[in-house]
This record gives C-alpha cells, structure tokens and sequence, in this order.
C-alpha cells in the first residue's frame, strides 16, 4: 500500500518521508487545534462549566494526555502516514470495526471543519451585529469553498508558511490574553454568583477535548516526519503543552472580562465580545481579525487532512468509492465529498450541535483505539496497560455526563449522534461484509 499512497499523494501535493521538521510539525498540530478551538469553543464550554470554566481546558489537556500516549506508543512503534487507520487495522484487523472507526474519526474532522466554519461566519459578521440569520451559514459555505479552491489549485504547504501562520496565531491569541489580564489588573476571580454544576463541568471537558484534538493531525503524517520514533510523540506533547497554556491564558482572560452569563449569550463569539470591556473598539476589531484569519487557515488545512484520510481509506479497500463521472486522482474526489458534507452541515446545524456532534463522534472513535490497543497491541508496542484503560475511562466518564446533560438539554441531538454512529457501523457491516478479518487480523 504505501508506495502506491505515497504516489497518489504525492500527485495531489502532499509531502515526502522524512520532509516535516519538529517545528514545522509542531506549527501543523497547533495551527488546527488552535484554529478552531479557542474561537469556536471557549462560549460553549463557559455555557456548561460555569465560572470555573478555565480549568476545563486544563482537565482537557489532562485527558488529552492520557489518549495521546496510545498514539504515540502506536506511531512510535509503527510510523505511518496511515495514521489512525493504521491503528485501528493492526488493532481489530482490516473489517467493519476498523473501517468505522476510521470513517467516525474522518467525520468528526468535517463536522469540526462546519464549527470552524460557523465560528469564523459569526465573527466576520459580528461587527455589523448580525447574529443569526441566513448570512451566517451563507458566509460559512462561502469560506468551505474558499479552502476547496486554495487546496485545488495546490498552492498549500505545511512549511514555512505554516509556521508563520501558527506563529501568528499562538502570538496573537497569547497577546489577546496577556492584555485583558493586564486591563483587568492581572488577576483572576471567579464573577457571577451561579455555582459550577459538577455535571456540566465533567460535560464541558467533552468539548475541551475537541479543542485539543488537532494532536491527531500530527499521527496521521508520522511517516513524513523527521526521525519519527524520536519526533512524533515530542511534537504531539509539546502541541498539547502550548496549546493548553494560550488556553488557559485566553478563558482567564475572558473571564475576567465577563460574567458567565454575558459569555454564554455570546457563546458565538466570546472572544471578540470579552475584547470590548477591557481592550475598547480596536481590541475589538483586532480580535475579529485575528478570528478570522485563525479560522480560515485551521479549515485550509484541515480540508487537506481530510481528503487524504478518505483517500487513504479508498486505497485501504475500507471505503467504497464512485468516481461519479468525475475525472482526477481518488484525493480530488474525496476533496469534493468532503467540504460538501462540510457546507451541509454547516447550513444545517448551529455552533452548539455541531460541536456536540463531533464530541459525541471523536470520543466513540478515541475509545475503539485505547480498547483496541489495550486487547490486542499492548504487549507487541511495551505499553503500559494501566494508562491505556485510564485513557479508556476518563474518555467513558466525560462522554456518560454530556451524553446525560445533552439528554436534558437538547435530547435530537443524542437522537442525531447515535443514529449517525449507528449507521457507520451498519454501512461498514453490509460493505465489508465481516465485523474483524481474523485471519488477516492476526497477520499483521
């Protein structure tokens, strides 16, 4: 298979082995989570956390940990530009429960690219006031076909241009922080009189996880990376580790700014709204820029990451695929299917479900790798089964509370989630006709 993938990818642009640095693929890791979680999620988790909102994104960080360590043990010992796929073959063998899981974990990557997209409508049109409305997906489609035009014509590279991109971004969001805790006197106290509801805070880390998921962009070019048994698993801990302090920096900062109630009524756009108080009008329009630039770049690439797990996945035998008259390599068939699906799913969903879809799909997919890891790899790769069933447990706690506060709150939305997992798994099922190919399972 990889020198077939390695060909097909590398007509459509993608890198070669060895061809990513540890910088630049720190700036790729951090560049998609950042681009979409600090703008798209700091308002939804301050909705279901409370005032302690901020140490959401820590506990976030925490679990994320703890998940990383299967990837890495897994990368470490198998480097591969097949990423999650490959994990979840060696795992359960090439049928319908690998092919789901990988299908789940694709699609969570296009809902996250509708949030992304969602998130950067509500900015761009905030300074016109313009909260809901036709506009909002309107622009929202706009930017997906954007990122598919940018990807078409190949003018992308996660070199030096992603560094500058992630550079900008980490510097100015650090910035955008450091400052309303500098207005605010520098210090940080919890406002509004409600309590934390333990509920929603355990709830709220779903969505912190969301934020932090990007890490697994990083496992899906391992084999491009530079020295990768050494380089992936830094580049996957030192992206969590920047990724977590501009975080946390950023919720003090709006929390200082705002009681939690103005934060959920702008849960859209919660970082430009926590600007006004402390930074004025040009905090404000700086902010919104910032937003924007953040969100269009996270959605660029991660468009492009997505079209190449489908493509792989086709190469893999894992998925059907139909050409449906169109001429072009496999990669610019899925590049279609994929900001198609983006765009309607962006016009279809608000900012909340769609984050709440991707949480319910990526935390099913992430407990299908630890359980997997832990039943059939753990001795082959020297893991430490205690922290593979941790990461297995804390994923099941926090996924059982916001299953429950979403079953309160917004039950279709529970409805949508395990209908859609539900017919992943059956459409794998009735496509591949075996749930685990033992005899090849046990081969690789």
């Amino acid at each position: 298979m990889s020198t077939h993938e390695h060909n097909t990818h590398g007509a459509d642009g993608a890198l070669k082995p060895g061809s990513i640095s540890l910088t630049g693929a720190v700036a790729m890791g951090t560049g998609v989570m950042i681009g979409a979680g600090i703008f798209a999620l700091t308002g939804q988790i301050a909705g279901l956390a409370g005032p302690w909102f901020p140490l959401s994104f820590v506990v976030g960080a925490v679990v994320t940990g703890f998940s990383a360590y299967t990837y890495i043990a897994m990368s470490n010992a198998w480097p591969s530009s097949g990423g999650i796929a490959m994990i979840l073959t060696k795992a359960y063998g090439p049928g319908a429960v690998a092919a789901a899981a990988s299908l789940l974990m694709a699609l969570s990557m296009v809902i996250n690219e509708s949030l992304v997209a969602r998130t950067f409508a509500s900015y761009a049109l905030r300074p016109f006031n313009i909260e809901s409305g036709p506009l909002v997906p309107l622009v929202a489609v706009a930017l997906i076909v954007f990122a598919y035009a940018v990807n078409r014509s190949g003018n992308r590279s996660v070199g030096l241009w992603s560094i500058i991109m992630s550079a900008l971004k980490i510097g100015g969001i650090a910035i955008f922080g450091i400052a309303a805790l500098w207005a605010a006197g520098g210090t940080w106290q919890v406002q509004g009189s409600e309590p934390a509801a333990p509920l929603g805070f355990v709830a709220s880390v779903a969505l912190s996880i969301l934020a932090f998921k990007g890490f697994t962009t990083i496992t899906n070019s391992g084999a491009e990376i530079v020295d990768p048994h050494r380089n992936v698993g830094r580049t996957i801990m030192i992206s969590i580790a920047i990724c977590a302090v501009v975080y946390l920096l950023v919720a003090l900062a709006v929390g200082v700014s705002l009681p939690p109630e103005q934060i959920r009524a702008a849960q859209d756009y919660a970082l430009a709204e926590a600007a006004k108080p402390v930074l004025g009008q040009g905090g404000f329009y700086l902010t919104v820029a910032l937003a924007m630039v953040a969100t269009a770049s996270g959605l660029i690439a991660s468009v492009f990451a997505v079209s190449r797990m489908l493509a792989m996945l086709t190469d893999m035998k894992m998925i059907p695929h139909s050409h449906f008259g169109m001429t072009g390599s496999i990669q610019s068939h899925t590049l279609i299917y994929t900001v198609v699906i983006a765009g309607l799913l962006a016009v279809l969903f608000d900012l909340s479900r769609i984050a709440s879809l991707g949480a319910f799909f990526y935390l099913v997919m992430d407990m299908a790798v630890h359980w997997g890891v832990w039943r059939r790899l753990r001795g082959q790769i020297n893991a430490r089964g205690w922290v593979l069933l941790t990461a297995l447990t804390l994923d099941a706690v926090v996924l059982t509370a916001f299953t429950i506060l979403k079953l309160r709150s917004d039950p279709m939305i529970v409805v949508y989630a395990v209908a859609g997992i539900g017919l992943v798994f059956a459409y794998e099922r009735i496509f591949l006709k075996q749930w685990i190919i033992e005899k090849e399972a046990n081969q690789l």
